[in-house]
């Protein structure tokens, strides 16, 4: 990577595309950009898409800031199986039939998940375990025990039901899987679940709208992506300024 003589600054938003991980973004920002100083706010799954934050140059100093804010989604929960990933990525474990209901019984369902609660990591997840991160131990066929983390819902919304498919929004803490709140949503209706697909639209005042496709910002020129790149003042909160 070639030594870039006037360094990029500031935060940048991307619209991901399914398929490749937080990590890849990352790198191929990195080879478009020559420069090694890039991190990212907050991991998306492969199989997810939509906001996600980058930070470029001195920018990765405030990402404490970025990581705390609240998330929100817009995604799909198919009933019926569910997967060892809580995704649609992962293999299928279980199929059941799934009851006739209706959208009020669905909504009433969700509603019990609004509020503060602790919630157990799947094991198809990048947190670590003595330096190890859950996937690979998942990868192999073990299991651990994970400590839950608490986690607050602040609201969940029934977009559409038409069965097995739940589309819904949701707005979230840090730290809060929804893939996992897929698989716990079919444990209590009571034939499984898991996430078919998950989209991310905004990050607190951050927002999808305000993102650049992937593929478009690897076309841009320099003069563009300076004029891109969001102050990095705007990541820090009013009180620490």
């Amino acid at each position: 990577m070639t030594a870039n003589p006037h360094p990029f600054e500031g935060i940048l938003l991307i619209d991901k595309p399914r398929g490749p991980s937080s990590h890849d973004i990352v790198d191929r920002v990195r080879r478009k950009l020559a420069m090694r100083r890039i991190g990212h706010a907050g991991t998306l799954d492969p199989n997810a898409t939509g906001l996600l934050i980058i930070l470029v140059g001195k920018a990765t100093k405030v990402s404490q800031y970025l990581m705390s804010l609240d998330k929100f989604y817009e995604g799909v929960i198919k009933l019926g199986q569910e997967t060892d990933s809580h995704d649609s990525e992962g293999k299928i474990t279980v199929e059941t039939p799934v009851p006739s209901l209706n959208e009020e019984e669905i909504l009433n369902f969700m509603n019990g998940f609004v509020g503060d609660q602790y919630q157990i990591p799947p094991m198809f997840s990048a947190k670590k375990i003595k330096g190890v991160p859950l996937y690979k131990l998942a990868r192999k066929g073990k299991v651990v025990e994970r400590e839950p983390r608490f986690i607050r819902i602040s609201a969940i919304k029934l977009l559409c039901f038409d069965s097995p498919l739940i589309t819904f929004s949701i707005h979230c803490s840090k730290g809060a899987y929804v893939r996992t709140i897929a698989h716990d949503l079919g444990q209590k209706v009571g034939c499984g679940a898991h996430l078919s697909a998950l989209r991310r639209t905004a990050i607190d005042k951050f927002l999808l709208t305000d993102a650049l496709p992937l593929e478009e910002f690897e076309n841009l020129s320099s003069g563009e992506i300076n004029r891109i790149l969001l102050p990095v003042y705007q990541a820090i909160p009013s009180n620490v300024l």
